[in-house]
Formats: C-alpha cells, sequence, structure tokens
C-alpha cells in the first residue's frame, strides 16, 4: 500500500505511454495532477514553476546527476582533485559571465553574420546543420581565438560522439562497461585532449596566455597560483560543445517562429537596421537596443526550451510540494510545462513576444524561465548563448523574409530526447528589399 502523501499518478500513464508521446504526457500529468505527479514507482516529475524552481534551487536534496556527458579521462599521473576542479570552474566562469562576454561582441558579430550571409537566396535549406556550423565557429573562437580552426574539426567529432551517445537504446547498460559509443566518445575526447594539451603548454611557455576563455583558465590568481594542465583540459570538452549544442537547437526553433510570424520578424529586422553595416563595429551597447530581439528569443524558449526536461535524483527523504520524495527517487524537472503554468504566464500557449517587455518597450521580468535553468546549477554559458542567439536572429531577419515549404504537413520532426528540436527542419530565405 503506497503512502498516503506521495504524489498523484497519472492513470493511463507510465513508462510506456511516456515513451510514446512525452511532450502529451508532460501535459496531461501538470493539467490532471498538478505540481508534482508520479511517472513510476520512485519517478516523479516537477511540473509548475513553484515545484521546478523548488528542485533547482535545492542542490543538497536534488543534485545534479554526477554523470557528464565527457568525463574526466583516466590519467596516469592522477587525474585533478575536487579542490583543483572546483578552481578550475571558477577561472572558466570568469571568461564566461556577463562582462566577459560583453566585452566581445564585436567578435561573436561577425561569425554570427555568416549564416544570414551563406544562405543561397531563395532556396529551401535544411537549417540546423548550417547553424551548427556557425555557432561552433563562434563557440569555439571565444574559447579558443586563434586556435579554434585547429580545434573545430575535433569539436565537431565530440558533437558526433555525444550524439551517438545519447541515441535512444532498447537496452541501459551500467556505467561501467565499455559500450561501442562509449568507447567512441573516450578517442574523440582523448583526440581532442591531445589537440589542445600542445596549444595550453605553448601559450604557458610563451607566456601569452591570451584573453579568450581558454587565457582565462591559464591564468594563475594570487590566492591558487596556475591550474594543472589535466585540471584545465578535463573541464573543456563538455564545454566546447555545449557552447553550439543547445544553442543549435534554440536557433532552429527562434528561425521557425521568424517564418511563421512575419510581422515579429519584420519588427526584428526594424531592431536590427540600427546595427552598424559593419559587424565587427556590434557593441554590447548595439545589443541593448534590441530589447524586442531578446524579447521573442525569451518567448520561444519559453514555449520550446531546449533542455526541457532537466533529471535530479534525491539524496534524502524530503519533501516536495506537499508530497513526500524518498532518498534516492529521480526527479523529473520538467521547463515546458512550468512554463505553460497559466499562474505565471496568462495565455501560456500564445506566441507573445511582447510579455516580456514593459509599457515603454524596455526588458521586463515576467513569470518564470527556465530554458537555462536556475539555482547553484544553472546554465554557465547563458550570457554567451544569449548574445550568439540575439546577433544571429537579428542579422537574419535584417537580410531576409523566412517561410516554410508549402504543403500541410511541417517539414521537420519534433524529438524530444535529451532535448527539444527540430529535426529536418527546411526553410526559406527571400532577400529584404
Amino acid at each position: 500500500m503506497g503512502r498516503s502523501n506521495e504524489p498523484p499518478r497519472l492513470p493511463d500513464g507510465g513508462f510506456a505511454a511516456w515513451s510514446r508521446d512525452r511532450l502529451a504526457l508532460a501535459r496531461r500529468g501538470a493539467d490532471e495532477c498538478g505540481d508534482v505527479w508520479q511517472l513510476e514507482p520512485g519517478v516523479y516529475v516537477a511540473a509548475t514553476a513553484g515545484s521546478c524552481e523548488d528542485v533547482l534551487r535545492r542542490a543538497q536534496d536534488f543534485p545534479k546527476a554526477p554523470s557528464p556527458l565527457f568525463p574526466p579521462l583516466k590519467q596516469s599521473d592522477g587525474a585533478p582533485t575536487a579542490e583543483e576542479r572546483a578552481h578550475a570552474h571558477a577561472a572558466r566562469m570568469r571568461g564566461l559571465r556577463a562582462q566577459a562576454v560583453a566585452a566581445r561582441i564585436g567578435e561573436i558579430a561577425p561569425r554570427t553574420a555568416r549564416f544570414a550571409d551563406r544562405w543561397p537566396a531563395g532556396q529551401c535549406v535544411e537549417v540546423l546543420p548550417p547553424v551548427r556550423h556557425v555557432l561552433a565557429e563562434t563557440g569555439l573562437h571565444y574559447l579558443f581565438s586563434e586556435d579554434a580552426p585547429t580545434l573545430l574539426p575535433f569539436a565537431s567529432q565530440l558533437f558526433l560522439a555525444r550524439e551517438v551517445l545519447i541515441r535512444p537504446s532498447r537496452w541501459v547498460w551500467p556505467r561501467w562497461i565499455p559500450t561501442p559509443a562509449r568507447r567512441f566518445r573516450t578517442r574523440q575526447q582523448v583526440a581532442f585532449t591531445n589537440a589542445l594539451r600542445p596549444i595550453v603548454r605553448r601559450r604557458r611557455s610563451s607566456g601569452r596566455l591570451g584573453d579568450d576563455l581558454l587565457g582565462q583558465m591559464l591564468r594563475p590568481t594570487s590566492r591558487y597560483g596556475p591550474l594543472p594542465e589535466e585540471a584545465v583540459l578535463d573541464t573543456l570538452p563538455g564545454i566546447t560543445v555545449a557552447t553550439f549544442e543547445t544553442p543549435s537547437r534554440a536557433a532552429g526553433w527562434i528561425l521557425l517562429h521568424l517564418a511563421r510570424y512575419p510581422r515579429a520578424a519584420d519588427r526584428v529586422a526594424a531592431e536590427a537596421a540600427l546595427l552598424p553595416a559593419d559587424p565587427a563595429a556590434t557593441t554590447s551597447t548595439h545589443l541593448d537596443c534590441l530589447p524586442y530581439t531578446q524579447a521573442l528569443i525569451r518567448e520561444v524558449l519559453r514555449l520550446h526550451p531546449p533542455s526541457w526536461l532537466l533529471t535530479r535524483r534525491a539524496t534524502r527523504r524530503t519533501q516536495l510540494a506537499g508530497y513526500t520524495v524518498d532518498a534516492g527517487s529521480t526527479v523529473l524537472v520538467c521547463p515546458y510545462t512550468a512554463h505553460r503554468d497559466a499562474r505565471e504566464h496568462p495565455e501560456p500557449d500564445r506566441f507573445e513576444p511582447e510579455r516580456w517587455l514593459d509599457d515603454s518597450g524596455s526588458p521586463a521580468k515576467c513569470g518564470a524561465f527556465l530554458s537555462f535553468g536556475t539555482g547553484p546549477h544553472a546554465c554557465e554559458g547563458v550570457a554567451l548563448a544569449m548574445a550568439m542567439l540575439t546577433l544571429l536572429t537579428a542579422q537574419t531577419a535584417r537580410r531576409h523574409h523566412l517561410s516554410e515549404p508549402p504543403g500541410p504537413e511541417p517539414g521537420f520532426e519534433v524529438t524530444t530526447f535529451e532535448g527539444l528540436a527540430t529535426v529536418g527542419l527546411r526553410l526559406r530565405a527571400t532577400p529584404r528589399g
């Protein structure tokens, strides 16, 4: 007999229904059960804004799963200590904070402009591959500056390893089993690390550490001195892929909305007309003059958060939204349904970028927004991601009208496994007059 205060179970729910249509079942669970509902014994879904934020902010009770996609490589001279990893994270964050990103907008803008410049006029093309390539170029330049072209092929293989590793499978193998996908991941991680190692050593030996994120990590601090080489190398494969993988999924949804809402696209284009003709002259001040563009991006990400489901595990028996959650239980945090909480966002299914602006057209905070997480484990690259997406959106709308292929069926497939994406999305670009 179950506990009287356990979260409610969704009738006809469970893993079988979940595997058929995860988005639909998530909506049903939120609508019929409220804040928290039970998918299977020991597996719960935090479905509304309050319960999602509660889980994400209580990192001690609900820590992030300790299984990174690119775990530290086993080194003959020993892996970095927990303290060294903490220092590496702090150094990485210095390079990703909003002030650091703002100072390098003039480097980001020309690379994101290449997407619009390269789009063949009048042709219907699959957009995610070129988006991913441009954002990979942009992200790697931000991380590694002039060394980015050397590392770009290895980063592309890391992305492929990620895609192979997360591919749905009938079997869930224990983490210690070296499956073919895991061996492929390790080979690509080793190749990336081996390509990066001489760059680190060259910069240190020359004393020219650089002003990019890698330079921030190589710069000694007065308190801790220089980071060990392995502590620098271990932390970079994951963040390298993250700089373009999640933003690429987001960009697919944004471009689709530019095609489906031409009036909104026209308004973005009007803002973008004020950007410098030379993208390299763009500054953070110019980004501040794109409030509607940023509001449109936030609205798209509210409706279609690329990381629509986050996994946490309870470390102890605790309470969540008035229900008891046992130690070891899995809690699925669902920004997708939290963003559709009508208590937070009136008419939550309506696409309305204006909800993120106040009466004067300036940015305004409006309800829950969990597309980049929140709390101790919020996305550390949010400033970089927003800068890349804002510039890509503005420059694309400035140059092109977008449209979907004719026909009654959508020209893409919505996938929900390890992210919400528009796989196979095809759009046509017509130059603006």
